[in-house]
């Protein structure tokens, strides 16, 4: 029988193996802005300085449209995340003026230059994005934390924003029933780190499949489009700076100081800000209207656009010119 002292060093050698094996299959290093750029940037996409920040924005529609929609996407999401609502709203025969854009430190904008992730922060480049653009008002759409982004700002500029359309908006301190794996491991400083060199594909859609209402939704594609953009050079350790400025509910007492048309959509099946949470917004907004949308998660406007934008267009007919 072999001793112990023999059979060690070859117990060792496999584990070492089997190590350097996992980390070659999960190695997963930066890729810079050109890279990723025929695939993700197609027309109508343009790169804006703003400030000596770039921003990776849509522009479409009428010019003349005196209110045009802004929409904000979430946190580690981009601007493709509202297409299905911009077709929608062309098909609709809407004639309207509709702008995207990856806010730094996400999809093809890449990270802050000065490393602020602050709400504060956020709001400023809203604020002269509006500016550049020439805009007096926008109807202001926000998802998680574009939602939040975007309750804000119009609590702080409320006569640049006409109306709010709130889809599964943060903004008040919570304890989500299923936080997606990946922010989740991003909070935690060491595996954060090696979350700059190592990022497996089922990790991506596991995260995305936990904030679908049913996970069966989340394609292929849609698992390569997260993927990617989060390997944007940048992006990762952006993410952990985020996490770790991040306030929850800090601002949530100005809900009551908005005096604006808004309309609060929610998944039924949001795990990650549950449906009570639209109850919330919903009493802290005095005249809102609430939308619950069923079967649907966390990013109604990308897991079904035709059913999640329904009740924005009848909200958006319902506005005074």
């Amino acid at each position: 029988m072999q001793k112990l002292s023999e059979i060690l060093p070859r117990l060792i050698g496999v584990a070492l193996l089997l190590a350097a094996l996992g980390f070659a299959a999960t190695k997963a290093p930066d890729r810079e802005l050109e890279s990723l750029v025929g695939r993700w940037a197609l027309p109508p996409s343009e790169f804006l300085d703003l400030n000596g920040q770039l921003l990776h924005i849509r522009d479409v529609g009428p010019r003349e449209d005196p209110t045009p929609l802004l929409l904000l996407h979430g946190t580690a999401s981009s601007l493709h995340t509202w297409q299905g609502w911009i077709d929608g709203l062309q098909k609709a025969g809407e004639a309207r003026r509709i702008i995207t854009l990856d806010l730094p430190g996400f999809g093809l904008t890449g990270p802050q230059v000065d490393g602020d992730y602050s709400n504060a922060a956020y709001l400023r480049l809203i604020e002269a994005l509006l500016k550049r653009l020439g805009l007096q008002q926008v109807v202001l759409a926000g998802n998680s934390f574009g939602g939040e982004l975007a309750w804000e700002f119009a609590a702080a500029h409320p006569d640049q924003v006409k109306a709010l359309v709130l889809v599964d908006a943060a903004g008040y301190a919570l304890a989500p029933d299923a936080v997606p794996l990946g922010f989740r491991l991003a909070r935690l400083p060491l595996l954060g780190l090696l979350g700059d060199f190592l990022l497996p594909r089922s990790l991506v859609e596991r995260s995305l499949q936990s904030v679908y209402g049913e996970p069966s939704h989340v394609s292929a594609e849609l698992v390569d489009r997260y993927f990617e953009l989060t390997l944007r050079s940048g992006n990762r350790q952006a993410l952990r700076e985020r996490m770790a400025q991040m306030q929850p509910g800090a601002h949530a007492d100005q809900l009551r100081q908005l005096r604006l048309p808004a309309l609060i959509l929610w998944g039924e099946k949001d795990r990650l800000i549950p449906p009570s949470f639209a109850q919330n917004f919903a009493r802290d907004i005095p005249g809102s209207r609430l939308v619950i949308l069923p079967d649907l998660g966390h990013v109604p406007q990308e897991e079904d656009p035709s059913a999640s934008l329904a009740p924005v267009l009848n909200f958006l007919h319902t506005l005074k010119p």
